[in-house]
């Protein structure tokens, strides 16, 4: 037993030390930094180099000098590839009187290899005496984070065999004595390291195959969600059509496999014209669903009441009519969606 002490002591000495070597390597972060007049902008992600399964954090910071109001990003907006694990926004005012605004997201990544964190969009107005509130024609002034690329690493390093085989072929004639307990430990250990990535990639197609089948309902529900506050006035337009266009964008990267909420609408309309999955006249009806819907969003369009219903009937129609299409993508990952009737 005593050698067996001094072996466990070792394993355990090993494994510290290579974690702790992990953390630091893992405790690294990516900054990007950028100002437009008097706001400054700080975009803090770490890891740098995350492991599938890790937390990514995302931390947005913007300072303002005082008379400028912030608009800071709705939630989740541009991150419907990340499952968000927590979001905590706050403000407050700093010893010079500037505004200091902060979101901070806890992100966890679907799956290993290449991942991306589109643009972040920041407005603000300059109430200041003497300065120009807004852009000519515009409701706000416009800054856009920079877009980061991060590696996700899987499980599996690139030299482990997916095979498992024994180490000799012949273990020759068994042998009448007594294993030790601590070789079944040793033995049950060594099974438990070499199944367990296979297990986990299991959990996560699972997982993913689960969330493309509710698809639907998820979006039938936020949409009825959003209706049950009722039709929207001339003040709360903008932001039910933002709701209401980011239902349907994230339903068809759930359902399709479509990139969709980080892009421009005709980006998404150039890309889902490419997708064997959509009849034209689905892509017809959301090309009409969508435009409206920048009008409102960016145009200051006022719709009346017939056309606001025109637009919810063509995403109802839309979640209907494409429910039970079997689609031959898979998404990347899982957004919110939202979606129904009044």
């Amino acid at each position: 037993m005593g050698r067996f002490s001094i072996s466990v002591r070792a394993l355990w000495i090993v494994f510290f030390v290579m974690s702790a070597f992990r953390s630091a390597e893992a405790s690294e972060t990516i900054e990007h930094e950028s100002t437009l007049g008097p706001v400054h902008v700080h975009l803090i992600l770490s890891p740098s180099q995350p492991v599938i399964g890790d937390v990514v954090e995302l931390e947005l910071v913007v300072e303002a000098l005082p008379g400028v109001e912030i608009l800071m990003p709705e939630f989740g907006e541009a991150l419907g590839r990340f499952e968000i694990v927590d979001f905590a926004p706050s403000e407050e005012e700093n010893d010079s009187g500037s505004t200091v605004a902060r979101q901070k997201y806890r992100l966890q990544p679907a799956h290993s290899g290449s991942q991306t964190i589109p643009p972040l969009r920041i407005e603000f107005i300059d109430r200041r005496p003497g300065q120009v509130a807004a852009p000519m024609g515009e409701d706000a002034f416009e800054i856009l984070t920079e877009r980061i690329t991060l590696e996700v690493a899987s499980i599996l390093g690139p030299d482990v065999p997916l095979e498992l085989r024994p180490r000799h072929r012949d273990l020759g004639p068994r042998r009448r004595e007594s294993v030790p307990s601590w070789a079944w430990a040793a033995g049950a250990l060594l099974v438990t390291a070499a199944l367990g990535p296979f297990a986990w990639r299991y959990f996560v197609v699972a997982r993913e195959r689960r969330r493309r089948q509710s698809a639907y309902e998820v979006a039938r529900s936020e949409l009825d969600r959003l209706l049950l506050s009722g039709r929207p006035n001339t003040e709360t337009m903008d932001a039910f059509y933002v709701k209401l266009s980011l239902i349907v964008r994230s339903y068809l990267e759930d359902r399709f496999g479509l990139r969709s909420p980080e892009l421009t609408t005709q980006e998404f309309l150039t890309e889902m014209g490419r997708s064997p999955d959509l009849a034209r006249s689905h892509q017809r009806l959301l090309q009409g669903f969508l435009e409206e819907a920048d009008l409102v969003k960016f145009a200051g369009h006022r719709p009346g009441p017939e056309v606001v219903a025109e637009s919810i009937s063509a995403a109802e129609q839309f979640l209907t009519e494409t429910r039970d299409f079997v689609s031959t993508t898979v998404p990347l990952q899982a957004g919110s969606a939202e979606s129904s009737r009044a």
